[in-house]
């Protein structure tokens, strides 16, 4: 049986992420940090389940929420609007950085294991912007990707206009009803800065053994992403048969139903591929 541990770690910014540990019982293989997506939050749906899956499997497990995910340990709701606010795709690859340095200097368990970025949807596309823009010093031993997104932004030019002239956007979460707002920092910082932000250009940059997964029915971000991602990588897409976007997993997760099949396969890919690579 594996335990689990939870910690706080302070950003750059004076912010805090987050964090639960999942240990295996004896000594680790690998260390995983665990991506959330948009809206997301690092006890949604699968998330929890497969990491607990990883951590039977032998390997540790850091699950975390984005700094300004607007989430905290209050699941049923963003406790931390305004934080959502001010999200970046440069606050989520500083925040990686920030568990890496944590895990390096024995804040968080795992220093001297391989560590690999598990992301899903744009926990995936954040896993890619932080091993392209920053390998060396992340020092990664694999990336995986779970329905990722591959482009930073894909809202129209219209649209995109009309985000900077208004200053902000809302969107909604379906699972609390909240008008969330983001800033316009979120689309300025890549016009100010493309190639940083070029999710399938920094594929190219990515020097680590990479598994591309995507659900076959993902309604949310189709697979053809999964594939552009996959070719960008130079990679076979590894397609995970009748999964939605989220694995065909509640949220929260059934616990006594078990794992979904499309979740099995996900993790049975993932286990092979980070024991292959360890």
């Amino acid at each position: 049986m594996h335990t689990r541990s939870s910690w706080t770690l302070t950003n750059a910014q004076g912010l805090d992420i987050l964090g639960d540990t999942h240990t295996p019982e004896g000594d680790a293989r690998g260390c995983v940090l665990l991506l959330h997506g948009f809206k997301g939050y690092k006890d949604y749906g699968f998330i929890p389940v497969l990491a607990e899956m990883l951590a039977e499997s032998g390997l540790m497990v850091h699950r975390f929420n984005f700094s300004t995910s607007g989430m905290t340990n209050d699941i049923s709701t963003f406790a931390r609007p305004d934080l959502f606010a001010l999200d970046t795709w440069t606050r989520q690859v500083a925040d990686v950085r920030r568990v890496r340095e944590a895990i390096n200097d024995g804040t968080i368990e795992g220093k001297g294991l391989g560590v690999y970025l598990v992301g899903h949807s744009r926990g995936g596309a954040t896993a890619i912007l932080a091993a392209g823009r920053h390998g060396d010093e992340l020092d990664l031993s694999g990336v995986v990707t779970i329905n990722a997104i591959d482009s930073c932004s894909r809202i129209t030019q219209e649209q995109r206009q009309q985000f900077l002239d208004d200053g902000f956007i809302t969107t909604e979460s379906a699972r609390t009803k909240q008008a969330l707002r983001i800033n316009s920092t979120w689309l300025s910082e890549q016009l100010e800065d493309p190639e940083s932000h070029d999710v399938l250009a920094l594929c190219g940059q990515v020097c680590v053994p990479m598994l591309v997964l995507h659900g076959e029915k993902d309604e949310a971000v189709g697979i053809e992403s999964g594939r552009n991602i996959a070719e960008a990588a130079r990679k076979k897409l590894c397609v995970v048969s009748g999964s939605n976007h989220v694995l065909n997993t509640a949220n929260p997760a059934v616990i006594t139903q078990g794992p979904t099949e499309q979740l099995k396969f996900v993790h049975a890919n993932i286990q092979e591929f980070l024991l292959r690579t360890v």
